[in-house]
C-alpha cells in the first residue's frame, strides 16, 4: 500500500501485494497444524456422515459405497430454492433471477443532509469525514422502534487503494526485472507520493458509518437527516477497557494514562451484540507502522510475532505515532474489537481488551442457554488460531444498561482440534498452566496483550488462516470458515487435506456441546473442502449436486440467516485463479443435501464480496462490494471495471447493496 515496499515482479497489482504481505505464517511453534489434526484423525477414521471428498476415504471405503452416497446427496432436497447465477467474470455483478441488487452506499456518498457532494477530483478529509468511507465489509443491522423496515446499519470501513482513489496519483511503468540470471519486461503500479492531504484523506476514509436507513414500497434508502447518523475515522476518540486498560505497555506520550486512543483501523468483520452495541474487529493493523524499535525494546518480540511494522501505509511519515521509532507503545493500542453504542452519535467507543488482541476477523455472537454471552473470531494469519469469548454475567434483556460493559469481564478460549473428533476450548488466563510471569506473563494485560504468544504455549492447533466464525443459534453449531494456506509445505498432503499449498480454503463445522455455546469441549467434522470438484488433484467435497457454477473456492464470511441456513461470501476468486469472480453461495449443511452448494451473488471483477447481513424478516441481504476494480494493472483511469457508475468521470467505487425478492418475500425460499 506504499512506495516503500517493493513487490515481486510476479506481482501486478497492490491488493496482491497486500495479500501477499499480510497472511506470512508468523506463527513459530511446533504446535499442529489444522492438516496435521486431519491427517492423523481421518486417516484412522475414514468416512464420516458423507461429508468427505472421494480422494479422502477412497482408501476405507468401496467404491459402491461411495457411488451410493454421492447418489443419495445428490437427490437430497436442497434447503434453497432459486435459480443459480452462472459464474464468471466480467464488469457488473450479478443476483439470481427473480431479485433485484440495489446500490445502498458508495463511497463518497452523503451520511448529512449536509454533507458535500462527492467529488473526486477535489477530495478533502472534511468532506470524507462527512461521506461514506471507502473498502466497505462488515454490515450490521440494528432494529429502531420495534420495526423491521427501519434501523440503523453500521458499516465497517477495512482499508484503502490510494491507485484507485486518486487521480493522476499512481501511473503503469515498465520496467526489467532479472531473475535466476533471466531478464524480462514487466509492466508495474507505481504509487505516487503520500503527502499529507492524500495520507489524511485515506484516514479519514478508515473506520466505520452509522446511518438510519429506512424501507419504502421495498426498498431501502439512507435516512440523511437523522440525528444518528455518524463516522467514525482514525481520529475519533476511543476508550481502552478491561485488563489491559492503563497498562504501561499501552502508555504513550499523547496518552500516558494508557486508556485512551485516537481511532480504529483495519475494520474487517465484526458483529451486533444481543443489546444492540456494533463491534468493530480491527485486523491487520501491523501494516499501518513504519520504523524500528529502539534498540531493547521490550515489545520487539511481540511485534514479531504480529508482524510489525510492516509498512503497508507511510503514515507514519506525517504521523508520529504510526512511527514504532517515536511511539513504540502505539501498535498495542490496536488488534482489539471495539463497542460502539451506535443509538447514541456522541458516545466514546471502547476497546474491550478483554476479547484479547490479535487481527481479528470478526466478533459473532450468540445467546447461550444459561444467559451468558458467547463471541467468535478467528486471527486472520496462516497457522494461527480459532477463539471465543464468554462473559462472566448473564445478558438482561429489560435493562439495556445492565449490559453495556458485559464485554470487560470473562473468559476468552483458545481452541485445541484433536484427533479424535473433540475441541478443547482453552481459556487463556493468567496463573493457569504456562501463562505465568515465569513465561513473561506478569499479569492477565500481558495475556491479552500477547493472545498469540499465550495460544502458542498452551498448544492450539495452528490453522489455515482462520477468518469469520459463525454460531448458528438454531442447531448449536459453529462454522469457521478457513480461506487458505498456500504456505503448507510439500510433503503435508494428506487424505482430507490432499493440497499441498492449500489455495482454496475449507469450513470446519463445529457443533457445541448440548447446544451449550459456552462448552470447553466440543466436536468438530469438515464441511466442505473448497476449490474445483472436477479437478481430482484439488480434493474439493462439494456434493454431487452442486452445479458447475455452485463450487467456490477462498471462504471468508458468512451468514446464518432467518431459517437457520448458512451463506458463504468469498474473497480471492478470480479469473485467473478459478475463472470466477467472488460472490455470496448458499450451502446446504443438514440432510442428503449436506455440502451442495448454489451461486447467489457474483460481484464485478477484481471485487470482494463482504457482508453478508440478513435482515430481521429474512428479506433483504445486505453484501458489502469491497475493492472493486482491482484486478491486474489497476489505477484510478485505468480500473478493471467503473462499477457502479460506469460513468468517466466517476472512479471505481466501493458500495453496499441491498438484495430483495421481486414481489417480497425471504431470500432463497420460493
Amino acid at each position: 500500500m506504499n512506495n516503500q515496499f517493493e513487490p515481486d515482479e510476479d506481482i501486478i497489482n497492490l491488493t496482491e501485494q497486500r495479500e501477499a504481505e499480510e497472511d506470512v505464517g508468523r506463527n513459530p511453534t511446533g504446535n499442529p497444524t489444522m492438516g496435521d489434526v486431519i491427517n492423523r484423525r481421518f486417516s484412522r477414521r475414514g468416512f464420516l456422515g458423507g461429508s468427505l471428498a472421494v480422494t479422502a476415504i477412497a482408501t476405507t471405503v468401496s467404491p459402491l459405497a461411495l457411488m451410493i452416497a454421492d447418489e443419495a446427496r445428490a437427490e437430497g432436497t436442497s434447503a434453497f430454492s432459486f435459480t443459480e447465477v452462472e459464474a464468471g467474470v466480467d464488469e457488473t455483478h450479478h443476483v439470481a433471477e427473480g431479485y433485484d441488487a440495489d446500490v445502498l452506499l458508495r463511497w463518497g456518498d452523503k451520511i448529512f443532509a449536509d454533507s458535500p457532494e462527492f467529488d473526486p477530483t477535489n477530495q478533502t478529509p472534511e468532506s470524507q469525514l462527512r461521506q461514506f468511507g471507502y473498502n466497505n465489509d462488515y454490515v450490521g443491522f440494528i432494529p429502531l422502534d420495534g420495526a423491521d423496515d427501519h434501523g440503523l446499519l453500521v458499516v465497517n470501513h477495512e482499508y484503502t487503494n490510494a491507485e484507485l482513489m486518486f487521480p493522476n496519483w499512481a501511473t503503469i511503468v515498465t520496467e526489467t526485472v532479472e531473475k535466476d540470471g533471466v531478464s524480462k519486461t514487466v509492466e508495474k503500479v507505481k504509487n505516487g507520493a503520500l503527502t499529507r492531504d492524500i495520507v489524511d484523506i485515506e484516514m479519514a476514509a478508515h473506520g466505520g458509518t452509522v446511518i438510519e436507513i429506512r424501507k419504502q414500497d421495498g426498498k431501502w434508502a439512507p435516512v440523511l437527516d437523522s440525528s444518528m447518523n455518524r463516522r467514525l475515522h482514525v481520529g475519533t476518540e476511543m476508550m481502552l477497557t478491561g485488563p489491559a486498560a492503563g497498562h504501561d505497555r499501552l502508555k504513550t506520550n499523547a496518552d500516558p494514562t494508557g486508556t485512551k486512543v485516537l481511532g480504529t483501523l483495519n475494520n474487517c468483520a465484526g458483529g451486533v451484540t444481543p443489546w444492540g452495541t456494533w463491534l468493530m474487529a480491527e485486523e491487520n493493523f501491523h501494516g499501518y507502522f513504519i520504523g524500528e524499535l529502539p534498540e531493547g525494546h521490550r515489545e520487539a518480540e511481540s511485534y514479531k510475532r504480529y508482524g510489525a511494522p510492516a509498512g503497508w501505509y507511510n503514515w507514519g511519515q506525517h504521523h508520529d505515532r504510526f512511527d514504532v521509532a517515536k511511539e513504540p507503545n502505539e501498535p498495542n493500542r490496536f488488534g482489539w474489537v471495539v463497542e460502539v453504542d451506535p443509538m447514541d452519535p456522541n458516545s466514546v467507543p471502547k476497546k474491550r481488551t478483554a476479547l484479547g488482541r490479535m487481527k481479528h476477523e470478526g466478533a459473532e455472537s450468540v445467546l447461550n442457554k444459561d444467559g451468558r454471552v458467547v463471541f467468535y473470531s478467528g486471527d486472520d494469519e496462516r497457522f494461527d488460531y480459532v477463539y471465543k469469548f464468554v462473559t462472566a454475567a448473564t445478558y438482561n434483556p429489560d435493562d439495556r444498561s445492565a449490559n453495556m460493559d458485559l464485554l470487560d469481564d470473562g473468559t476468552l478460549y483458545v481452541a485445541r482440534f484433536n484427533e479424535d473428533g473433540t475441541v478443547d476450548w482453552m481459556p487463556l488466563v493468567h496463573g493457569e498452566g504456562p501463562l505465568t510471569e515465569t513465561n513473561g506473563f506478569a499479569s492477565q494485560a500481558d495475556v491479552v496483550i500477547e493472545a498469540r504468544r499465550a495460544g502458542d504455549l498452551l498448544g492450539a492447533t495452528k490453522m489455515d488462516r482462520p477468518e469469520d466464525v459463525q454460531p448458528n443459534p438454531k442447531t448449536g453449531k459453529v462454522y469457521c470458515m478457513l480461506t487458505n494456506n498456500t504456505r503448507r509445505k510439500e510433503g503435508d498432503e494428506n487424505p482430507a487435506n490432499p493440497r499441498a499449498g492449500n489455495a482454496f480454503g475449507h469450513i470446519v463445522e463445529i457443533t457445541e456441546t448440548d447446544g451449550d455455546f459456552a462448552s470447553t469441549r466440543s466436536t468438530w467434522e469438515i464441511l466442505l473442502k473448497c476449490g474445483d470438484p472436477s479437478v481430482a488433484e484439488v480434493g474439493a467435497s462439494f456434493s454431487s449436486a452442486t452445479s458447475i457454477n455452485g463450487w467456490f473456492g477462498m471462504p471468508d464470511n458468512c451468514a446464518i440467516d432467518t431459517e437457520g441456513r448458512l451463506w458463504v461470501s468469498t474473497d480471492g476468486n478470480s479469473g485467473k485463479k478459478t475463472g470466477r469472480t467472488d460472490g455470496l453461495w448458499a450451502v446446504d449443511t443438514e440432510g442428503d443435501a449436506r455440502a451442495t452448494s448454489k451461486l447467489f451473488f457474483r460481484v464485478p471483477v477484481g471485487a470482494e464480496m463482504c457482508g453478508p447481513l440478513f435482515d430481521p424478516t429474512g428479506e433483504t441481504v445486505f453484501l458489502a462490494v469491497q475493492h472493486p476494480g482491482d484486478e491486474g494493472l489497476a489505477t484510478y483511469e485505468q480500473p478493471a471495471t467503473r462499477w457502479p457508475d460506469f460513468r468517466d468521470d466517476m472512479p471505481v467505487r466501493p458500495a453496499v447493496v441491498a438484495v430483495t425478492k421481486q414481489g417480497g418475500g425471504k431470500i432463497g425460499i420460493a
